[in-house]
């Protein structure tokens, strides 16, 4: 039993997605489903540096060898 007129059923057929779409952000709520982890920190890598650590666990790695290298007081 199909109680949807056919002329509507073409309609949800020829919707199409917009190409912008503008978002009221001031409505906006912090997700309460997130998880607030403490141990991280964001750090802005200068554009040349961004070139080699493309990634949080290049920057990580160079980072241990460094302290690795420090002599421990």
């Amino acid at each position: 039993m199909n109680k949807t007129p056919i002329n509507q059923q073409d309609d949800f057929e020829s919707d199409d997605l917009l190409p912008e779409y503008n978002f009221d952000y001031t409505k906006a709520r912090p997700n309460r489903f997130a998880t607030i982890s403490e141990n991280k920190i964001t750090v802005i890598l200068d554009p040349d540096v961004a070139k080699v650590f493309q990634t949080s666990e290049a920057v990580n790695r160079a980072l241990r060898c460094l302290l690795s290298a420090i002599p421990e007081k």
